[in-house]
């Protein structure tokens, strides 16, 4: 920014019969550069800087524009360098606009005395009812809305995060706005206190008020034609478009949302998607994706979740009010018109089909089928352990991250099997194993947690689980021991010994995405609550440690697993049992492999094949099917199992 000096008298004329008008010529002043033939019908009210009007201003579709003024009122503005604000039906006032920045065909814009664009709001999450809210402010994490929100238990821990918000909001708080630079604002009707990052792009929107846009060159933020939002914080890379409604809502880095979704004080994480439905107190973590109409979230506790056409749920009795939340826990998915009754918890990896008007806890009972068999609620545990849809969503959600700017606030952990996962399927089996031995031979079914349980796949699920655990932990054991096998007994010890940095814990937490020990998170929180970690700069860079750290827990946590499950200590084992150990696991993971490809095989069988080839024969149907689908053969993820079982041998 250039340095500010007077209007001389000759520029003063020269806007003045180019129609410009000021209260007060004196209040005027421009920077380095500054060229009056830009500028053109202009009223200046109050305290206006004005920079260098030279260049041009880049647009999309390869185009640019000269940097001029133009039929606008701008009251108490700062204009940056080579800036384009024209045709301003309203007026601009009080903002501060960045270097390359274009206001183009707007109503108003403002920004009223003592703003906080949306920081500081808070969004009555999870619980409808209240008594869940969760602060809004410009770096707000998943990990920390997960302890604002659940952890109401520890009152401390909630004071000391509330205060952390207040001395945010604090310094948020201004009586200027801003439109960064290279931002392009068009097109849109009214603006109110709205900070505005570089490089976004606002396009036919209809109404933002109070909140922030955070974009940056490397992950710009789009919000687009009739959007009308309120009480709201966008981040960085994500795009908001086509009729969305918003309402003390959250929308993190890397969202997409669009084609009608409407939200209303919610918080939507990393990489999540909404389309078409509608949300109403939920917390979306990372990588909730919604895409069809007549869906409905309401006060549910998200996270890898996949809603299919037609999800609803219902959070009260109709006695007390919306009290009721619900969790789906990550990787679940509902069919389409699934229904369930708040409160209930589904496990994850799990999915849920039909409609299911009973309570139940199925947090134990990961990669379960629940399904409705009249009105009572089936499960068939462990059944979408190797499954195609397991897999691939292991493998995608990396590949799938969207964010691209420089930082990212959200602390994810992708793993699908991990001590969270593993703790589940330990608990599965024990609880199976229970019912197993209390029922007698002749009753067909078991009740557990509100679900029901065929007794004849009790037997099954704890095999199935057992498995499960064993091959985790044999994995992670090969994976440190192999690479040094052939180095001798030292090297192997060295590589299996337990970290001095390492905090076991044998309860796991999915925070928000981050997996976490329980007791580390523990840790954290008393950090917390005694002022140690003291601002929301110093909550990130803590969690970020936590999230670099779990390795060294997860190992401690396999290190102490393995030795309660066989008797033997990780330190015992020779060159000869890691062999044995790699033999069977190879054999396990062979088995357990060779199901994806089976169950992958199903979309490719006669069944599929209905509605192709329509007005020809078998064989029409069956070019048909292979031109669009293609073949079983030829698909690429099999390809890549049958990599996997070639490599296992």
């Amino acid at each position: 920014m250039s340095t500010y000096r007077p209007l001389s008298n000759e520029e003063i004329t020269r806007l003045e019969a180019a129609g410009c008008r000021a209260s007060e010529w004196a209040d005027v002043q421009v920077g380095d550069g500054f060229d009056p033939g830009r500028v053109h019908r202009v009223q200046f009210s109050g305290q206006v800087r004005l920079g260098a009007l030279r260049g041009q201003v880049a647009l999309e579709g390869d185009i640019a524009l000269p940097a001029e003024i133009a039929d606008a009122t701008l009251i108490d503005c700062v204009l940056g360098d080579d800036v384009r604000v024209c045709n301003v039906r309203g007026y601009l006032a009080r903002y501060q606009v960045g270097d390359g920045a274009c206001v183009s065909d707007v109503g108003v814009i403002a920004t009223r005395p003592g703003a906080t664009f949306g920081n500081g709001v808070e969004a009555e999450a999870i619980n409808e009812g209240g008594g869940r809210e969760v602060p809004l402010f410009a770096e707000l994490s998943s990990q920390f809305a997960y302890l604002y929100g659940l952890y109401r238990y520890r009152p401390a821990l909630i004071a000391r995060l509330k205060t952390l918000v207040e001395d945010y909001t604090a310094a948020a708080r201004a009586d200027i706005g801003t439109i960064g630079q290279n931002a392009r604002v068009e097109h849109v009707g009214e603006i109110f206190d709205v900070a505005i990052g570089d490089y976004a792009l606002v396009r036919g929107a209809t109404r933002l008020e109070n909140g922030t846009i955070l974009s940056e060159r490397e992950a710009p933020a789009r919000v687009g034609a009739g959007i009308a939002a309120e009480d709201f914080i966008i981040g960085e890379g994500s795009s908001v478009e086509d009729g969305v409604l918003l309402s003390h809502t959250f929308v993190g880095q890397g969202v997409q949302l669009g084609k009608q979704f409407s939200a209303e004080n919610s918080l939507f994480f990393a990489n999540c998607e909404g389309f078409h439905g509608e949300a109403c107190s939920i917390f979306a973590g990372p990588y909730t994706v919604t895409h069809h109409k007549s869906t409905l979230l309401i006060a549910g506790i998200l996270s890898f979740y996949n809603a299919g056409s037609g999800t609803n749920q219902s959070n009260h009795m109709y006695k007390l009010g919306p009290l009721h939340q619900g969790r789906f826990e990550r990787g679940s998915k509902t069919g389409s018109f699934s229904y369930l009754l708040w409160p209930s918890v589904v496990g994850p990896f799990s999915v849920v089909i039909g409609k299911h008007m009973s309570n139940f806890d199925a947090s134990n009972l990961p990669f379960s089928y629940i399904f409705e068999d009249g009105s009572t609620t089936m499960l068939t545990p462990a059944m979408n352990m190797h499954t195609v849809g397991t897999i691939r969503d292991g493998e995608k959600w990396p590949d799938r991250d969207r964010r691209t700017g420089t930082v990212k606030r959200d602390l994810i952990r992708f793993e699908v099997y991990s001590p969270y996962l593993a703790a589940k399927m330990l608990r599965a089996e024990a609880d199976l194993q229970q019912l197993l031995d209390a029922v007698p031979r002749d009753v067909e079914q078991v009740r557990y947690k509100g679900v029901t349980i065929k007794r004849l796949l009790l037997r099954t699920g704890i095999k199935s689980y057992r498995n499960g655990v064993d091959l985790y932990l044999q994995n992670k054991i090969l994976e440190r021991a192999l690479p040094v096998v052939d180095q001798g007994s030292e090297a192997i010890a060295q590589a299996l010994a337990d970290q001095n940095d390492a905090i076991y814990s044998e309860a796991w937490a999915d925070v928000g995405g981050l997996l976490i020990a329980q007791d580390r998170l523990q840790q954290l929180m008393d950090a917390i609550e005694s002022e140690a970690i003291a601002s929301i700069d110093q909550f990130q860079t803590a969690f970020a440690e936590a999230w670099a750290a779990y390795e060294l827990d997860e190992w401690a946590w396999v290190r102490r697993t393995y030795q309660d499950r066989t008797g033997h200590s990780v330190d015992e084992l020779t060159t000869e049992q890691l062999e044995t150990m790699r033999q069977a696991r190879d054999k396990a993971e062979a088995t357990a492999v060779k199901k994806v490809p089976a169950d992958a095989e199903k979309e490719f069988d006669e069944g599929a094949h209905i509605g192709f080839g329509l007005d020809g024969g078998h064989g029409e149907q069956t070019a048909d099917f292979e031109a669009v689908r293609g073949t079983y053969d030829g698909n690429s993820f099999v390809g890549q199992m049958r990599e996997r079982l070639a490599g296992d041998g």
